[in-house]
């Protein structure tokens, strides 16, 4: 996704909020809008796939081919004869995994 409006938004209201220079307040904006379009500041959990190891241009068949992938690696079933710790890490990105594969499904759904 490829987005502008933070950089221009930036660059104006960084100009307009540092009136002693202009230019270094737009310069300032324009860093931090752009880091507001690339989202920077949003964590792994917000996008699901970057759970699944995606992108977000990512086909459907992608889209199942990771998470076959991921959830026969890390299913708690496969993992019953290792420590408990383990299973319980393992179950708890199993639960990240199935989460992150039915927040895409229901994002493409909608559009």
């Amino acid at each position: 996704m490829k987005r502008w409006y933070g950089k221009l938004l930036g660059l104006l209201a960084g100009a307009a909020l540092l009136r002693f220079n202009p230019l270094l307040g737009a310069l300032i904006g324009l860093l931090i809008g752009h880091a507001f379009d690339t989202d920077w500041f949003r964590l792994r959990r917000d996008n699901p796939y970057a759970v699944l190891g995606l992108s977000a241009d990512a086909s459907d068949a992608e889209v199942d081919q990771a998470y076959r992938r991921l959830i026969s690696q890390y299913h708690p079933d496969r993992l019953s004869n290792v420590a408990i710790d383990l299973r319980k890490q393992a179950e708890a990105k199993a639960r990240e995994i199935n989460g992150a594969y039915d927040r895409i499904k229901a994002q493409r759904k909608r559009s």
